[in-house]
């Protein structure tokens, strides 16, 4: 029978020599399957991120497919389009079969409606998440069209709280974290990873005069039109020009809502956003959610401060009261507007300190983190067991 040796007795084992925990898997073959790629006229900040992510997993050495609808262009990753915007909701299934096949990680894109990748694919699943759409189903389809918004609404809450169970989920803020929460999901599944910002280069000379800068898609929940009547009641204060950036289907009423002082660029170079987040005196950003104002990120890195309400996604990239204002209401939102106009003295100081916050993201940390949580979910994943085939009786 062996005897037992106190531990103070035992040989030492050299620290080379002592086993080292399991490293997770890293998965080489990854698919993201996303509504649209950059290329895409209609592409906004979820396209950016997935570009990112899907560039930079590329240059360390992963194989990256991306699966959408719609146009695409030529990437150092590879690109595949599954056919129109709406209709490749429906060939998604058939299309990654045909076309991309047997991966090591799928990464679906959930943007409201989803593709119920758990469903289909039995491979390690990881859902991406921006922010859940809950009110923007009724600011889509308002009126007569409101059983779709209920039926959107439904189709995308279940999509999350029950055909994800069991797979992890990447919220990009803290507040698409907690409306993952508010659906049910389990707190232990959900990671953040944060967008980041590209380094922004030399800075531009700030403008003399007022200038005031609304930068995203022209679509309904951004906004644009609430900016606009508050413009109405600023310009006589502040003076200066409003300039909207930016293309989408509301363009054409915003131009007619327009009044003085008023431009509207459509799209523009990097070059000419560059040039405009930095001669801006602040950014001001009416959206009714987001995911992360990564656009008020980019301004932040050329010590813009910006002005927004206090909603989910905007609260996460806004500190207020130190790199920018958060507005409770409509007048708040004009009276913030007013105050830092007024102030150059506060807007060279939250300035400054949107510039110090912005260094923290950057796009290599938000590609190491999402990497960090891909490895974890092919780690975590088990396999669902084979059917059996039925005896012949």
């Amino acid at each position: 029978m062996p005897q037992h040796v106190p531990s103070s007795l035992r040989p030492a084992v050299p620290r080379s020599a002592r086993p080292h925990p399991a490293l997770p898997p890293q998965p080489r073959r990854i698919a993201f399957l996303a509504r649209r790629d950059l290329a895409n006229p209609a592409a906004g900040g979820s396209e950016l991120l997935v570009d990112q992510l899907a560039d930079g997993l590329t240059r360390q050495g992963h194989q990256v497919t991306l699966l959408c609808g719609g146009p695409a262009a030529y990437r150092d990753y590879r690109v595949v389009s599954a056919g129109g915007d709406l209709g490749h909701y429906l060939r998604a299934r058939s299309a990654f079969t045909r076309q991309v096949g047997d991966c090591d990680l799928l990464v679906e894109v959930c943007n409201g409606m989803p593709y119920l990748a758990p469903l289909w694919h039995r491979g390690p699943t990881l859902c991406l998440v921006n922010h859940v759409h809950t009110e923007l189903w009724s600011m889509r389809f308002p009126g007569p069209l409101a059983p779709a918004a209920r039926l959107g609404r439904r189709l995308e809450h279940w999509s999350l709280s029950a055909a994800q169970r069991g797979n992890l989920l990447v919220a990009v803020s803290p507040s698409t974290a907690q409306a993952l929460r508010d659906l049910g999901v389990d707190p232990e599944r959900i990671r953040v990873v944060h967008n980041g910002v590209a380094e922004p280069g030399p800075l531009a000379d700030r403008s003399d005069e007022p200038l005031f800068l609304a930068m995203g898609r022209l679509v309904e929940y951004k906004r644009v039109d609430l900016l606009l009547r508050l413009w109405e009641r600023v310009r006589p204060v502040t003076g200066g020009q409003l300039v909207i950036v930016g293309d989408g289907p509301e363009r054409d009423r915003l131009e007619r809502m327009a009044g003085p002082g008023v431009r509207f660029t459509g799209h523009v170079s990097e070059a000419e956003k560059h040039r405009l987040l930095c001669s801006a005196w602040l950014l001001l950003h009416p959206s009714a959610v987001e995911g992360w104002g990564l656009v008020i990120t980019e301004a932040a890195a050329r010590g813009t401060p910006a002005i927004g309400f206090d909603v989910p996604g905007v609260r996460d990239s806004v500190e207020d009261g130190v790199t920018g204002l958060l507005a409770r209401g409509e007048s708040s939102f004009a009276a913030a507007w007013c105050t830092l106009a007024l102030s150059a003295e506060r807007r060279r100081a939250f300035g400054k300190a949107a510039a110090e916050r912005a260094a923290h993201y950057r796009w290599a940390n938000t590609v190491r983190q999402f990497g960090a949580v891909a490895a974890e979910a092919v780690a975590a994943h088990e396999p669902r067991p084979a059917k059996r085939p039925r005896c012949a009786r």
